[in-house]
């Protein structure tokens, strides 16, 4: 079943114009493809690496809030109070990069991943039709 009108392709040379354009479309869209699998390769042990600190960062600014509520007015509160602020810093740095290089952006990638293979398959039958179309003339 024919997807594309590839009668209007009259000559052989129209044919191998058409030819030369998706075989650099299809080569451009395999180094596509292999660029988002590696990308979304880093993105898997970002995601994992990200949602392990997030986890620590947490759990210590649990200890610290525990801590500050239970020591009096003074430097050593002042102190804990402080490295509070930079844990929570901490924890917004790593949700921020969760979005951009963790499990959002991993999701992300796979449906660049997926698209492109679509669009491979794509090329590969119009390739497909019009090298038949080619032959038939």
């Amino acid at each position: 079943m024919a997807h594309y009108p590839v009668s209007q392709l009259t000559t052989v040379s129209d044919c191998d114009a058409v030819l030369n354009i998706a075989a650099s479309e299809q080569k451009n869209l395999e180094w596509k493809k292999l660029s988002v699998e590696r990308q979304k390769e880093q993105y898997a042990r970002n995601a994992i690496s990200i949602a392990a600190d997030l986890m620590a960062k947490q759990a210590e600014k649990q200890a610290l809030d525990t801590v500050v509520a239970n020591l009096p007015e003074g430097a050593t509160k002042t102190e804990n109070l402080t490295k509070r602020t930079k844990v929570e810093y901490s924890i917004f740095l790593l949700e921020n990069r969760k979005t951009n290089y963790g499990d959002v952006a991993l999701l992300e990638k796979e449906y660049d991943l997926q698209r492109v293979k679509r669009e491979l398959e794509e090329t590969v039958t119009f390739i497909e039709e019009v090298a038949a179309r080619r032959a038939a003339i």
